[in-house]
């Protein structure tokens, strides 16, 4: 009968088995140590991954001490590791790198081959960058990949944080057993790489297969939707909820939405996240990031019943009028809202319509200009004098500088987030010192335009309380009458030589339309302005209905490019850059103007100020040398501005 061995005798002979096989090694490495170390000194073997391993173990060829050199290099490497390692040769043989890559040449010279969780090994997690970019950095787009990998979150984790835990290459691309990137059983494969990102983050994973509709579609096989690295890229991973990296991930949405998209870059959250304002809203931010749902699941962040919690995120406590706001509106189609379809065609009918009429006009007096000028008819306009005719008043010399001051801030800090798109926007957003400063900036010149808004109003009304007349009628009215019309008609006649040139009165029709435009522009620009600065208190008190904010956008930007371009283009035209004023017109600072000029200019004025006895009223001094240095130093600095704006707003439209 068999005995049974106890416990503590098998125990005991397993420790036995222990020693002796440690002994044995042990032997083995004194022989390699005695028998090889001879000949070999310059082999350092103790410190390797191989330290326990007899040289006659890996060079099974070599049967005495009196080998020859060439002896050694009977078994290859690969053949050589395959005596001990036997799945790994297989595996390489059947993956991307069969016949083109050997051990050593990963693992390093085998006499100086380290273990992989040596942190000095080529196959420790830091290790595997230089290894594999040895090769993939000389491949078509190979230094792109491992490049992008040093600089992601990952890649930073691991090289600059030394957090050995982060992915490095063989994490996702598999240690021996490395399949082409698509291939079926390749771990990035569409199929598979999901689950390989889950390996880490497991939350994630879940919350994007069970609630989102990415995961469902991925369940389902649907190829076309978006999985890990479709969002976050595979090489260049970015930290998504940190700085600028944030605001790019719209970009990456876009690949797949990308009408969406397009309506999201042309509002204000798409335009501010374009030009890095870091806490405006981005697509992850309104359907959340992993549990993307349509608007028609109650579980969507986006639901009817969920828009009021989701905008008040960021906006606080807002009305359901408010979160009906369509961010991803195009008020360029009927479809999406027809009210706000009408608004838009109305200000692109009129921003269309003034430009058109202004700029046939002024192409027209340019041309006519210059002939008059070669004619010698505008001599009296540029020679000097002694005699000026007051025009303006000290209140209103100071008016006008705060309305130049005012407008070119608003002008230079709103253009750039309605042309976001081009580079000159994003120099000007950096003068400025970013988004929010540039926000402030544009809020303090709105401030300043109201109130010299309700300086002006408040001076008619005293006026008007004063008894004085002619304010709504007559020729010093701003009023609009029937002799306005009938210089316009003379005026084109004028321009295309078939008459002479309307006489003047105190304000000529153009001097009108700037003047009521500015009316016209405050009831605009600046309403629709304060609707978007104070949305809650324009859809809770009076209440208006969320399309209104909608329209409010479109109004707002179409009316600054109507403002803006009729400024810098057609009234700087009509009152510095005419060949009867270039290259500056400085009455708006001095308050006057050279007699012989104002005879020339405006006959009519003239003639009634003879015949009332008051033109010796209006006369003053000319303005000194130094008065005239100073203005055309800043008339020509504010001139330049506008210039260079219009500039901008012209290649934005054209190029970008």
């Amino acid at each position: 009968m068999a005995r049974q061995l106890s416990l503590p005798a098998l125990l005991c002979g397993l420790v036995l088995a222990a020693v002796l096989s440690f002994g044995a090694a042990t032997a083995d490495a004194q022989e390699r140590e005695i028998r090889c170390g001879m000949c070999h000194k310059d082999v350092q073997f103790d410190s390797t991954a191989h330290a326990d391993v007899a040289c006659k173990d890996c060079h099974t060829n070599v049967t005495s001490p009196r080998h020859k050199a060439e002896d050694l290099a009977d078994l290859s490497g690969d053949a050589m590791c395959a005596q001990c390692h036997t799945m790994a040769p297989r595996a390489v043989g059947r993956s991307v790198h069969a016949d083109q890559v050997g051990c050593m040449d990963c693992h390093g010279d085998a006499h100086s081959m380290l273990k992989n969780d040596d942190l000095t090994s080529p196959m420790s997690p830091v290790g595997q960058v230089q290894v594999c970019g040895d090769c993939h950095r000389g491949q078509e787009g190979g230094g792109d990949l491992i490049n992008a990998f040093v600089e992601s979150v990952h890649g930073r984790g691991l090289l600059r944080s030394g957090l050995t835990a982060s992915p490095t290459c063989s994490t996702c691309h598999g240690g021996h057993m490395v399949f082409p990137v698509e291939h079926e059983r390749s771990p990035t494969s569409f199929k598979n790489s999901p689950e390989m990102c889950g390996d880490c983050h497991q939350y994630i994973y879940d919350e994007w297969l069970n609630v989102s509709a990415h995961g469902a579609a991925w369940q389902a096989g649907d190829t076309s939707t978006a999985t890990c690295i479709d969002c976050h890229e595979s090489h260049s991973i970015k930290d998504p909820t940190v700085g600028l990296d944030r605001l790019h991930m719209a970009d990456e949405c876009g690949d797949c939405h990308g009408d969406l998209y397009n309506t999201y870059r042309g509002g204000f959250h798409g335009k501010a996240t374009d030009l890095g304002l870091v806490t405006s809203a981005t697509c992850s931010d309104c359907h959340t990031p992993h549990s993307t749902l349509g608007q028609d699941d109650p579980r969507s962040s986006i639901h009817p019943d969920n828009l009021q919690a989701m905008c008040g995120e960021c906006h606080g406590d807002v009305t359901m009028a408010f979160a009906s706001f369509n961010p991803h509106i195009n008020p360029n189609s009927p479809d999406d809202n027809f009210y706000v379809f009408i608004i838009a065609m109305a200000m692109h009918a009129l921003v269309i319509g003034v430009f058109g009429f202004f700029g046939i006009h002024a192409i027209l007096w340019l041309q006519r200009g210059i002939v008059g000028h070669m004619r010698g008819e505008f001599l009296g306009h540029h020679s000097p004098s002694n005699t000026y005719v007051r025009r303006f008043k000290k209140r209103d010399i100071s008016m006008h500088k705060l309305i130049i001051v005012t407008f070119l801030l608003l002008a230079a800090t709103g253009l750039p987030l309605k042309f976001a798109h081009a580079p000159w926007a994003h120099t000007l957003m950096a003068w400025f010192g970013g988004v929010e400063n540039t926000m402030f900036l544009h809020r303090v010149a709105a401030i300043g335009t109201f109130g010299y808004f309700v300086w002006h109003l408040v001076v008619l009304i005293r006026r008007l309380a004063a008894g004085e007349k002619g304010l709504f009628w007559g020729p010093n009215s701003m009023t609009p009458q029937l002799k306005d019309g009938k210089d316009i008609v003379a005026m084109f006649k004028y321009f295309l030589y078939m008459g002479p040139r309307p006489a003047g009165d105190r304000w000529t029709y153009w001097e009108k339309f700037d003047y009521l435009a500015v009316f016209w522009g405050m009831m605009i620009i600046g309403g629709s302005g304060l609707m978007l600065w104070f949305p809650n208190f324009f859809t809770e008190i009076l209440p208006l209905p969320g399309w209104a904010l909608n329209a409010a956008y479109v109004v707002h930007s179409e009316e600054a490019l109507l403002a803006t371009g009729f400024i810098f283009l057609f009234h700087f035209f009509h009152t510095h850059l005419r060949p009867e004023s270039f290259p500056l017109d400085p009455v708006v600072f001095t308050g006057s103007q050279p007699i012989e000029r104002f005879k020339d200019e405006r006959p009519l004025e003239y003639q009634r100020m003879v015949e009332e006895g008051t033109l010796e009223d209006h006369i003053v001094p000319a303005p000194t040398k130094e008065q005239m240095r100073s203005i055309h130093f800043w008339g020509f600095v504010a001139v330049a501005i506008g210039l260079a704006l219009a500039v901008g707003i012209f290649t934005a439209l054209l190029i970008y």
